[in-house]
């Protein structure tokens, strides 16, 4: 095979369990997938190569686990597996998304409104 196709095509021939030596599920760590996940280390050697893409990912700024997945073109569970990994070996931290949205006060938007209005 050559050209683009023949590389595509070779990089599907990875299997999920392959990337994550045989494990389908996260060890002690579970995720959502809108779990935000951030980079706490810069060494990255001794790493195998999908969890080094996920680092170089999680360096440009925080991610949910759902874009971290997308960009690696990688399913879910396997992303939760290695990042998983990471938290376990202190790469990463992750912070949980919030669960409610807190109400506005409706008094400072009152305020507010009231303040625009008189300047109309």
């Amino acid at each position: 095979m050559s050209g683009a196709s023949g590389g595509r095509r070779l990089r599907g021939l990875v299997r999920p369990y392959v990337v994550t030596g045989g494990r389908a599920h996260a060890s002690r760590n579970t995720f959502d997938a809108v779990t935000v996940v951030i980079a706490t280390r810069e060494q990255v050697s001794g790493l195998s190569p999908e969890k080094k893409r996920l680092m170089e990912l999680c360096r440009g700024g925080a991610l949910s686990v759902a874009e971290i997945a997308a960009h690696l073109s990688l399913p879910m569970s396997v992303t939760k597996v290695l990042l998983s990994d990471l938290v376990d070996s202190g790469h990463i931290a992750t912070h949980a998304a919030v669960s409610h949205t807190a109400r506005p006060d409706m008094k400072l938007l009152k305020d507010v409104l009231d303040g625009l209005r008189a300047r109309l």
